[in-house]
């Protein structure tokens, strides 16, 4: 069953999209749960586009890919001159999120100082332009996303408890392509389709060997990895169906 983009139809998938469907009738602060590549993105986008906020902006931030440097400015903006080559103002994500939901993605790769600010914004719902001491009021509901074991950080004090307990109000965990075997040949036809047409190629499905070997794999990079596989293999498939041969999956991870 699709929701939104996300597709497949085990009982694991099912409770956790059960879970956001609740989390997009509240306002609460959620917190995405899940590996590298389960979808989080788009768990996030279902949220939102089911919720109050739904005709709001929805804004994007790769924490992880920011330099620290940058994330601040990045996040609640400059007023001019701040820093060199800063010629004009500029609002950060929280501001243009504003009346919508900002996504916060791999928010446990953020430095202690930078969890301070967040911790503050959550607290106050005010946000301070770089080079500014005036607050900005938001309204902007926060969903945060981890790959990592938040519990663990805080146990080694590498993440705060309290900015902890303050992003995950509604946790949902999206459990890893391996725990939903029976995901597989959906998504695996999902994207077949979707590749399909592009590539001008007249390949109507799979083999039941092709299908047998998706589902033996146990896909460390989850949903993406599979869509990579499947667009590989309408590469090199010179058939109908996509065969066992035509799969580009390491051996080496095979089992």
């Amino acid at each position: 069953m699709p929701w939104n983009g996300i597709v497949g139809r085990s009982e694991k998938l099912a409770e956790t999209m059960r879970l956001a469907s609740l989390a997009a009738g509240t306002d609460a602060t959620v917190l995405i749960l899940g590996r590298t590549g389960t979808g989080k993105e788009l768990v996030a986008r279902y949220i939102h586009d089911r919720s109050a906020r739904r005709s709001g902006p929805f804004v994007v931030v790769n924490c992880g890919a920011v330099p620290e440097t940058l994330l601040e400015v990045e996040l609640f903006g400059h007023e001019k001159g701040a820093y060199t080559g800063a010629v004009t103002a500029r609002p950060g994500r929280f501001e243009m999120a504003d009346g919508g939901t900002i996504f916060l993605d791999e928010i446990g790769d953020t430095s202690p100082p930078m969890q301070v600010k967040l911790l503050r914004v959550l607290q106050d719902l005010t946000v301070e332009r770089v080079g500014d001491s005036r607050p900005v009021r938001v309204n902007t509901r926060v969903i945060a996303a981890t790959n990592r074991d938040l519990k663990e950080l805080v146990a080694r004090g590498r993440f705060r408890a309290d900015l902890y307990y303050r992003i995950s109000v509604f946790p949902i965990v999206l459990p890893p392509l391996r725990d939903r075997a029976e995901d597989i040949p959906v998504l695996a036809e999902h994207f077949l389709r979707k590749y399909r047409e592009g590539m001008a190629k007249p390949v109507r499905g799979f083999t039941e060997g092709a299908l047998r070997a998706l589902s033996r794999y146990h896909w460390p990079g989850n949903v993406r990895e599979l869509e990579n596989c499947v667009q590989r293999s309408l590469l090199l498939c010179r058939g109908e169906l996509i065969t066992e041969d035509d799969l580009w999956i390491d051996p080496v991870e095979a089992s």
